[in-house]
């Protein structure tokens, strides 16, 4: 016999609300508001409560940098090999054919050529989907072929940077990539050709180390990561606690690292500016 008897119908017994279709909406990492996806997109995938700035992918990082429909990549069928024939958890062979299969990417970075407030413009866009941003001999290769087209035409160059650093699973061949970017930058600073890096949540490791800080002019986007290794590696290094907002953009604009920090919104702006600026 019940002890009970319930006196009204369960909230679950009647109709059910329907579930919101996945990816319509997100929630903020800074302050946890919920953002619906279109108003997200206009905001330039920024918080307008807090400020915070989402990742991006590289497709919309051109689309919202480059003028309308003038991008055009190079270079895009480019792929890493397996020098090392590396293995972890799966072999690095099968860790780059599902990176390709779920972003539609070859690697961590697209390159091409297009029209930046009306200047004529290479541009370089990291990618953080695809293995972590990772520098491999591609990056490198693409960073370093977008260079010498900038070199070339007379055209500047932007690259920008999201990247958890060197890739592990090239070794020695991915370390070179530094070597090789800083060069070919040093090229384009003997032509007169400017070069404006942008940071953006993360820079860190060997992309820090080469091309992301050798920059005509260092722009960062707020509270971006940026440094080489990273805060919890340093503070278990020294074991001591670092000091607030370590590594982030504004620490790094304080201490003279970065030239600028620029909201998303205003980025395009801002750098078409300083092109024209750069190119009199």
């Amino acid at each position: 016999m019940a002890w009970f008897r319930r006196s009204k119908a369960s909230i679950t017994s009647g109709p059910q609300r329907k579930d919101v279709p996945d990816g319509m909406w997100a929630k903020c990492d800074g302050c946890g508001e919920i953002i619906h996806r279109k108003q997200l997109e206009q905001q330039f995938y920024t918080c307008n409560k807090c400020n915070f700035h989402f990742r991006i992918g590289s497709k919309e990082y051109i689309q919202l940098l480059l003028d309308d429909g003038t991008f055009k990549e190079m270079d895009r069928k480019m792929r890493s090999k397996d020098p090392l024939e590396f293995k972890d958890s799966k072999s690095y062979k099968e860790r780059i054919k599902d990176s390709i299969r779920k972003t539609g990417l070859n690697d961590a970075i697209r390159t091409g050529t297009g029209t930046l407030g009306g200047v004529d413009v290479v541009v370089g866009v990291m990618d953080f989907s695809f293995i972590g941003g990772s520098m491999g001999s591609v990056v490198g290769e693409k960073i370093a072929r977008a260079i010498d087209r900038a070199r070339k035409g007379k055209m500047p160059i932007v690259i920008v940077s999201s990247s958890g650093g060197a890739r592990m699973m090239e070794a020695a061949f991915s370390l070179m990539q530094l070597a090789k970017t800083s060069a070919k930058l040093a090229q384009l600073s003997d032509e007169g050709m400017p070069y404006i890096s942008v940071m953006t949540d993360p820079t860190t490791g060997g992309v820090t180390a080469s091309y992301a800080m050798l920059g005509d002019i260092n722009l960062a986007e707020p509270g971006s990561l940026i440094g080489f290794a990273g805060p919890r590696v340093i503070r278990q290094t020294i074991g001591k606690d670092l000091p607030p907002g370590f590594q982030r953009a504004e620490f790094q604009l304080e201490h003279g690292f970065v030239d600028a920090v620029v909201h998303r919104k205003e980025m395009k702006e801002t750098v078409a500016k300083l092109l024209k600026w750069m190119s009199r």
